[in-house]
């Protein structure tokens, strides 16, 4: 193992890994301590396809939004159409218009984008309510890296890219802003996710709350769903060791040694996510024991 989790850190991890376990895995005896479970269990491996590692970040955003079109509130967030493979190009042209489909409006074509690269969100309503949404679908298109883009551009220094730093050039430049968002051609579709608490996070692949620093999305090639994971990167600079779970995958998330760690909900959690980009290593937890 890479390290034996402190006892905490080793309960977060416990009570994320029973919510999603895969069938057959074990359970903990009674009264056992967490890190004892996760110790005896199971057999550390760590996977290598002779990729590079690379270890990024997401997080759930908080957007204000409408439930109707209004004055400064003009960008929909669609449900699953019938035919989901349209373009951005025709989507943007109004080719879903009068289907019923809106879900909600947003103010923001960028809020809107990094919503779609979330995945998931929490829109908040005049009144104080609030909406929770999360990924029902893609129209097809292959996913364009919007920051790789806009550094082969020479738009931002390498040194800087995050999406911080992207947020930044689009409000200065709001003229360019839609021919940007246009070099991605994926499109993503929402639905309505009812019956969360306030303190879960969004709905992962597996098909259960996610957990702000222990779910983890991963390659499912390599990383089984539900699996406990031990990963030691840095964030901000400093080193991160930490057990968590494989809870859930991305479009961008491909090979052994590629995950994206949850930092749960809101402002502050994204600009963490938006700064992860480290290499490091990840060895999966497998029952057995050591």
């Amino acid at each position: 193992m890479l390290s034996d989790p402190p006892e905490p850190e080793a309960q977060a991890a416990l009570a994320a890994y029973l919510r999603s376990r895969p069938a057959g895995w074990p359970e903990p005896a009674p009264g056992q301590a967490a890190a004892d479970f996760f110790r005896t269990a199971f057999r550390a491996s760590v996977p290598d396809d002779g990729g590079a590692s690379l270890f990024t970040g997401y997080y759930e955003p908080e957007i204000d939004a409408r439930l109707a079109p209004e004055a400064g509130f003009a960008h929909p967030i669609y449900a699953l159409p019938p035919d989901p493979h349209l373009t951005r190009a025709a989507i943007l042209g109004g080719a879903l218009s009068g289907q019923g489909l809106e879900i909600a409006w947003l103010a923001d074509p960028v809020a809107l984008f990094f919503l779609q690269v979330q995945g998931s969100g929490r829109l908040r309503l005049p009144g104080g309510g609030t909406l929770r949404v999360g990924y029902a679908g893609q129209n097809g298109a292959r996913y364009v890296s919007l920051g790789r883009e806009m550094v082969a551009r020479g738009l931002i220094a390498a040194d800087r890219i995050s999406a911080g730093a992207m947020r930044a050039w689009f409000a200065a430049h709001p003229d360019r802003t839609d021919g940007i968002l246009a070099l991605n051609p994926s499109w993503v579709y929402f639905r309505v996710v009812a019956g969360l608490a306030p303190d879960d996070g969004p709905i992962g692949t597996a098909g259960v709350p996610l957990g702000a620093l222990v779910s983890l999305a991963v390659d499912p090639a390599h990383v089984p769903l539900g699996a406990p994971v031990l990963v030691e990167t840095e964030t901000d600079g400093t080193p991160f060791r930490r057990l968590m779970v494989a809870q859930d995958t991305g479009g961008a998330i491909r090979g052994a040694q590629r995950a994206d760690i949850f930092f749960g909900t809101g402002e502050a959690a994204g600009r963490r996510a938006g700064r992860q980009r480290a290499g490091g290593r990840l060895a999966v937890l497998r029952p057995g024991a050591v």
